[in-house]
């Protein structure tokens, strides 16, 4: 019976010649993260922003004009009412009222009351303005923590060059995160936060994958051209990569069709951060070495000590 292999165990790839197409694709990528979130900022939800929000169930398809209507004549200012995973599911998002959790809190009872007995009410999140600040801080404060403490672990394992290739690749990853969100106006909430330091540590093993057979190959072909090097490296390494994402992409894909609305902007995130992740590793992290001029001295001298020993 034949293992099944993605990509061959033997590839010669020339990805280091294709670094600087790369570099300028992510460069406008990032930009333009940049650019769109600057001009659109983050469809922030309940969690960021302070307020309430109720998701109902009807009998048949809901009308959301009407309940649009209904909650409208309450005068409690920006109200979206959504239709959320089926047509008889429906989400209602009211803005935060007075800076006070308590008229948040009575809020749910007017809308209970506008929509009467006749739709099933199935999740009601209140939140305030103290707690929603606070947990913007620390999703804020845990993703820098998260990449800092990548960089010092990186740094330790390796060298310092290796260490600021990983970092780039993370903040590439982060930034396109953010600037997909930004885009398609997808709910960001606490959530896709949780989803993006996932992204952190899925990225940062597939590029430490390609950078332990990198110091591998540097001990062991002392004299090879740094460019065919690395390019060894990461085609040594590709068969692994490739199947560790595809794999990782079908469960991820069945969460995102089957999972339900709830978590599907949390899925949607670890698909496109499995894609960049992967895409970064490889075009971004590695190339960077050659532009850092990693030392080699160090791994002479590990390779003449493994000679010793031997």
């Amino acid at each position: 019976m034949k293992k099944l292999k993605l990509v061959p165990s033997k590839t010669a790839i020339d990805f280091i010649k294709l670094r600087y197409i790369a570099f300028v694709i992510s460069a406008l990528a990032v930009l333009g993260s940049i650019g769109v979130y600057a001009a659109r900022d983050l469809n922030y939800g309940i969690d960021f922003i302070g307020g309430t929000m109720i998701e109902v169930g009807t009998q048949g398809p809901a009308d959301i004009a009407g309940i649009r209507a209904k909650l409208g004549a309450l005068n409690l200012g920006h109200v979206v009412v959504q239709e959320f995973g089926s047509p008889s599911e429906v989400l209602i998002r009211i803005e935060q009222q007075d800076d006070s959790v308590e008229q948040d809190q009575k809020v749910v009872e007017l809308v209970r009351q506008a929509l009467g007995d006749g739709v099933d009410y199935r999740r009601t999140e209140v939140v305030g303005p103290k707690v929603s600040g606070e947990l913007v801080e620390a999703g804020t404060l845990a993703i820098f923590l998260a990449v800092f403490l990548m960089l010092i672990y990186i740094w330790f394992r390796f060298e310092w060059q290796f260490s600021v290739g990983a970092v780039i690749a993370l903040v590439h990853d982060v930034i396109l995160t953010i600037g997909i969100f930004s885009v398609l106006q997808l709910e960001f909430n606490l959530s896709i936060i949780a989803a993006i330091l996932t992204i952190v540590g899925y990225s940062m093993n597939d590029t430490v994958v390609v950078y332990d057979r990198v110091r591998e190959n540097l001990r062991k072909f002392k004299r090879m051209d740094l460019g065919d090097l690395l390019n060894l490296g990461i085609n040594e390494t590709l068969s692994r990569t490739v199947m560790t994402s595809v794999t990782t992409l079908l469960a991820l894909v069945a969460l995102y069709v089957f999972g339900g609305e709830v978590i599907r902007g949390f899925t949607f995130a670890m698909i496109w951060g499995v894609v960049v992740g992967t895409y970064s590793s490889i075009f971004i992290a590695t190339p960077m070495l050659l532009i850092l001029g990693v030392k080699r001295d160090w791994s002479e001298e590990g390779a003449k000590a493994s000679e010793t020993d031997a």
